[in-house]
């Protein structure tokens, strides 16, 4: 198998044409991306998306953005208000200290904007490296990859790369993926993850890429 653009660019068109076929919908941090075309939106709702079903960050994302959509009106809020706008998202209570402690740190440090810099987002408290590369793709069309557990584990899958976390695979994948897919690629992966790459017994009849893929560490699929 060899990893060129070739390769990838049929891969992204098969994965969002089955996609299509499935009528799946944008995942909720893209459609925060666009309706509210603001990196501290992003940034939250990425938060919020954490150990959350997508429908559920969704709809805690709007009903928190429809109050407060900025670092100085979130921090008029008080810890049950926000509590209430996003529950149930998995570990609300601790999510809504970290939406608070990062408004509070914007508003100290940068003057209510989001740094736009890995270093600098990873410096805020709650924020990992895919929370960050994720707020530099969406919030600032910045080129990196955004790596979770259904893009580090279909990578690993498809025999893209050999990582055991997500951490490695993001530094792997740079050297094998094109460039114009970085900013894609979460996006792409975590809803063919959701859909057709499934964690467990993967429905690998439907997929394009049936033939092709070496199913690494498929012990069962549908």
């Amino acid at each position: 198998m060899k990893l060129d653009e070739k390769y990838f660019d049929r891969i992204f068109v098969n994965f969002q044409a089955k996609l299509k076929e499935l009528n799946k919908v944008i995942p909720a941090v893209s459609y925060v991306a666009i309706t509210q075309n603001d990196p501290y939106c992003v940034l939250i709702s990425t938060i919020l998306s954490l150990r959350t079903k997508d429908d559920v960050t969704l709809q805690a994302s709007v009903r928190l953005f429809n109050v407060a959509s900025n670092p100085s009106d979130m921090l008029k809020l008080s810890s049950e208000q926000i509590e209430k706008l996003i529950f149930p998202t998995g570990f609300y209570k601790t999510k809504t200290q970290r939406i608070l402690e990062i408004s509070q740190i914007l508003m100290d440090k940068y003057g209510g904007k989001v740094p736009s810099t890995v270093e600098e987002l990873l410096a805020l408290p709650g924020v990992g490296i895919k929370t960050a590369n994720l707020t530099l793709n969406l919030g600032f069309g910045i080129d990196a990859i955004c790596v979770d557990c259904h893009v580090h584990q279909i990578s690993n899958r498809m025999g893209w790369i050999k990582t055991s976390t997500p951490e490695e695979s993001e530094k792997v994948l740079q050297t094998v993926m094109p460039k114009k897919y970085w900013i894609p690629l979460n996006e792409l992966l975590v809803s063919y993850g959701q859909e057709v790459c499934t964690s467990v017994s993967p429905k690998c009849s439907m997929c394009p890429e049936n033939e092709s893929c070496p199913k690494v560490g498929v012990t069962r699929s549908r």
